[in-house]
């Protein structure tokens, strides 16, 4: 498992590392304020509605239904794989369609068409006809992923995100050397408007279709099949429909604070403080958990779902305890380094082109208050995943909707109570509390579900040094990275400097109180063994 999730781990970096260097243009490109939140918001409409329509059944049900039948269908469940490939590509192809004609339907549930901001409305409709397709491509790239991960295939599906990026640090070049950058909505022109909207679509294309000769190289052959009554997806069908209702939770409650913030961007349209610097803001957070959490699940999940096929709730135990204290040896300081160091990361990577140092300054509030979100986050993540081994999808939906309805409550009354600049930096830390409530209760239930055997001593332990090394590291580096700071004249390698001391600080006081605490989970890092 931890080869795997290694292998799977170098290609998310390199993914991870390629995207962060797409942001940074992106952000010098369209700033952090108005003109930028019309294009990420028509960016993620197509992402919220691939998971509405099948992308949750995907990635959480259907890798368990795929390992069963490649486990007792006579044919390898090869029929079972075209039949899947096939509905959900139709599926997609025909939601990608309805989407883009109903495209000015969509956007307003995101934002309101005012006259105040009715240039902002159209230009993210116009952006969103552009970007829509993409719900198609999603599909192909997630079917044929879990296609592979079904035959222990991982490394593919990491790492041609990658080719995704590189299109899209390309275009952004093209946009930023070839053209003047506007600052403003009404400045954008439609030569603009088609680099953008082509070459986004254009890089997600290239990296799904991009796993299709991965596929067929590891045995998958590609046969259109519509023979779908009777054979056996029912009960996929039936799995995915509580999946289908987790995933709207978390989109009423994401539809929601997007709403929300984007009217502190119309409150103040060029200081930064809305909806683009909330999702810059996320991206960063989700980095950790993206290189480390999710390579771990998927390389778990496969492996947990034949334990239970097995009877084996010992081996079920074993793989997540493990894998919860091992991705917590990263996961819980990299939260407290959110904290310490939130507005010097900011400001390093997007106080460039439009985007001056004073509007980083609220997006570096945002990756603070969402730091501490970082560890129940993870957590509950990974434990999800016992449920979706036993192919029980209803409960994470109840959990859904605890953490959705948390969220939705705090965000309101952070948009209630708090002035346009703080408002959306309270929204961040309503997002953090809200898995911590999450993970209690999905911690209590799947004790139940596993009869006790959660190993759950054991993980606070780990967890509660892990957060003492990190707590201590932490403030040591903090209180560097300010001294840093004060102590030299402001230029604009401050915030680097700020931040290579303090964090070289915070990495090895770390490693030195969790060796003094005796934390053994260490040594399951490259190096430290």
């Amino acid at each position: 498992m931890l080869r795997s999730s290694a292998l799977m781990a170098a290609g998310t970096v390199v993914s991870r590392a390629t995207g962060l260097i797409r942001n940074v243009l992106q952000a010098a490109a369209l700033g952090t304020g108005l003109l930028a939140t019309t294009y990420n918001q028509a960016n993620t409409v197509p992402t919220s509605l691939y998971f509405l329509l099948i992308g949750g059944a995907l990635n959480s049900v259907l890798v368990p239904q795929l390992v069963r039948a490649r486990a007792e269908d006579p044919d390898g469940g090869a029929a079972f794989e075209q039949r899947l490939v096939t509905l959900v590509l139709c599926v997609l192809g025909a939601g990608s369609a309805l989407a883009t004609w109903a495209a000015p339907g969509i956007i307003s549930i995101y934002q309101d068409d005012t006259p105040a901001t009715h240039d902002a409305f159209e230009l993210t409709v116009v952006f969103a006809r552009f970007l829509l397709p993409q719900i198609f491509f999603y599909g192909v790239f997630s079917i044929f992923g879990q296609v592979l991960n079904a035959r222990n295939r991982f490394g593919a599906m990491m790492w041609t995100p990658v080719l995704n990026n590189v299109v899209l640090i390309t275009m952004f070049g093209l946009y930023l050397g070839m053209m003047t950058a506007p600052e403003r909505v009404s400045d954008i022109t439609d030569a603009q408007v088609r680099l953008l909207g082509i070459g986004t679509t254009l890089a997600l294309a290239v990296q799904a279709l991009a796993l299709v000769p991965y596929a067929h190289a590891a045995g998958f052959r590609l046969r259109p099949r519509f023979d779908w009554r009777g054979a056996g997806l029912r009960k996929s069908v039936s799995a995915a429909r509580w999946t289908l209702l987790f995933v709207l939770a978390n989109l009423v409650a994401s539809t929601v604070v997007t709403r929300l913030a984007s009217a502190a961007d119309a409150a103040l349209p060029d200081d930064g403080v809305g909806y683009t610097a909330y999702s810059y803001a996320q991206q960063i957070w989700m980095l950790p958990q993206s290189i480390v959490t999710v390579s771990l699940v998927t390389a778990l999940l496969p492996r947990m779902s034949r334990a239970v096929t097995e009877h084996r709730l010992a081996d079920l135990r074993a793989d997540l305890s493990r894998a919860l204290r091992v991705s917590g040896v990263v996961i819980v300081p990299a939260a407290f380094f959110f904290v310490a160091f939130g507005p010097q990361i900011a400001q390093l990577l997007f106080a460039h082109g439009t985007a001056d140092a004073a509007a980083t300054v609220p997006l570096g509030h945002m990756l603070q208050a969402l730091g501490p979100g970082l560890v129940p986050f993870s957590a509950q993540y990974l434990l999800l995943r016992g449920f979706y081994a036993f192919e029980d999808t209803r409960t994470p939906f109840r959990m859904a909707l605890w953490v959705s309805g948390t969220d939705i409550a705090l965000a309101g009354a952070c948009h209630l109570l708090l002035s346009p600049r703080w408002a959306v930096t309270g929204m961040a830390a309503a997002y953090a509390l809200s898995y911590a409530i999450g993970l209690l209760l999905t911690a209590l239930r799947l004790r139940r579900r596993t009869e006790g055997l959660l190993d759950g001593r054991r993980i606070c332990r780990t967890y509660a040094k892990l957060t003492a090394a990190a707590a201590g590291a932490g403030a040591a580096g903090w209180f560097i990275a300010r001294s840093c700071g004060h102590g030299l004249a402001s230029a604009s390698w401050t915030p680097a400097v700020s931040l290579a001391a303090g964090g070289i600080a915070m990495a090895l006081l770390f490693l030195l109180f969790a060796r003094l605490l005796r934390i053994g989970e260490l040594r399951a890092l490259p190096g430290l063994g």
